[in-house]
């Protein structure tokens, strides 16, 4: 009987030959750990954050759900990102709470194909669930560097069709305008005119209306032929909407 001689691996060879393959599936595992959690996270926010509060719209609730929020907070938050709270973004700028974005997405009440303006892009995210809602979102953010944030993070989650400028919010986006919805992530402390003319007809705004500091109030607003109806929703606190020209 012929003996094969078969030779034996050291702990140490037998792990350099397969080091590459071992850091390739600790990679895939890691990023389907992380995946899980971070799906497992937008589930729990949608329970226990919105349905919980009356947020009842199917349609939001599906696009919050879908939308992964980690990936437009600031690195370092990406733990934070399905928690209950507003997160800092940089620049004395912040990322809503998940419940505001939900309920002012919701007194939106807007329908795939509609044509919608947001005023203050911020991180993205708020046009991300407008954008996952199957609206052509227009998105207009003050600050040059979270214009440049919030298209690369729209991009890098798969949002390539939201239009991102950088600009002034006061004057709306008047070159596409009209929009069959307006919402606006700033408070000013009266409504805009400009926005209202870039409203069709029919067509809502949902805006927080108030001075800085204080409390203000989110309001939808209708446009009219005879004018506006004007509804007060809730008390709010938002960064103050900024007018470069004054």
């Amino acid at each position: 009987m012929k003996t094969i001689y078969v030779p034996r691996l050291s702990l140490f060879s037998y792990s350099t030959q397969y080091l590459p393959l071992f850091c390739l599936l600790f990679c895939i595992l890691g990023i389907e750990g992380h995946t899980q959690d971070h799906a497992k996270n937008r589930s729990q926010m949608i329970e226990t954050q919105l349905k919980r509060r009356g947020i009842a719209d199917e349609q939001v609730l599906q696009a919050m759900g879908n939308v992964p929020r980690h990936l437009f907070v600031a690195p370092g938050h990406e733990e934070e990102a399905y928690s209950d709270r507003p997160l800092p973004i940089g620049y004395d700028q912040t990322i809503s709470q998940p419940y505001i974005v939900a309920f002012m997405t919701e007194a939106l009440q807007i329908r795939k194909g509609d044509k919608i303006l947001e005023i203050g892009s911020g991180s993205g995210y708020q046009a991300a669930v407008l954008a996952e809602m199957g609206a052509e979102v227009f998105t207009i953010e003050l600050i040059p560097e979270l214009a440049e944030m919030a298209n690369r993070n729209l991009r890098k989650a798969g949002y390539e069709s939201v239009h991102v400028k950088q600009g002034n919010g006061y004057l709306g986006w008047p070159e596409e305008a009209p929009f069959d919805g307006i919402i606006v992530t700033a408070a000013p402390e009266k409504v805009p005119q400009a926005l209202l003319d870039q409203l069709k007809m029919g067509a809502t705004l949902i805006i927080p209306v108030g001075p800085a500091g204080a409390i203000q109030y989110l309001q939808k607003i209708v446009k009219r032929r005879k004018g506006t109806s004007v509804t007060e929703l809730t008390p709010v606190r938002f960064v103050p909407m900024v007018d470069p020209e004054k």
